[in-house]
């Protein structure tokens, strides 16, 4: 029997390239899938305003880096209390907790919320908030959500929100709130 004679050094060069060829094209796939995936699907923010302290810290200068997720907005599962990301009336991207749903009516009574003449109780995650009636809810009036969702702030004695601009409707929506980050020390879920 003959022993099998090595591959000539041309034919180990092509098999070589052919690997790195193979390893740069699933590299490239990979990185475009992962491109299309996150600007489908997510959203990075940085907090720029303390409006929803404390749950997302906010300054001129430095703030919470927030991953924020597309598709449930697209699948209509908001729900009360969510995170979301939408523009406001001059376009700035901002975030506000989810209050009121489409079809409910939304009024402020001693720092509680009512949701069609009923307190509803807040999640034990966030007791630390405090609702106060300035704007469209001002005095014991309710404003209807009509179709959209009514959104405040965390920090709302400081929040432009739907007190003062109304509803948002659902195609202003954008994104859910759903990670920190960005610094180390407060990485964590942002919805309760």
């Amino acid at each position: 029997m003959t022993a099998p004679t090595a591959a000539p050094p041309s034919g180990r060069r092509r098999a070589a390239l052919r690997r790195i060829a193979r390893f740069l094209e699933r590299t490239l796939a990979v990185v475009g899938l992962s491109f299309l995936l996150y600007h489908g699907c997510f959203d990075v923010s940085v907090i720029a305003e303390g409006s929803m302290q404390p749950t997302l810290q906010g300054n001129r200068t430095s703030g919470d880096w927030i991953l924020a997720e597309k598709v449930s907005r697209r699948l209509s599962c908001l729900s009360r209390w969510d995170v979301v990301a939408f523009r406001n009336n001059e376009g700035i991207q901002v975030m506000k907790r989810v209050v009121g749903l489409p079809g409910e009516t939304v009024g402020i009574a001693d720092s509680r919320v009512l949701i069609n003449g009923k307190v509803v109780e807040i999640p034990a995650k966030l007791s630390f908030l405090r609702y106060y009636d300035y704007g469209n809810v001002r005095e014991g009036k309710t404003v209807a959500c009509g179709r959209g969702y009514y959104v405040m702030g965390d920090d709302s004695k400081d929040s432009e929100d739907s007190r003062y601009e109304g509803p948002i409707e659902p195609e202003r929506l954008f994104a859910r709130a759903w990670l920190r980050v960005w610094p180390w020390s407060r990485i964590g879920w942002v919805s309760p």
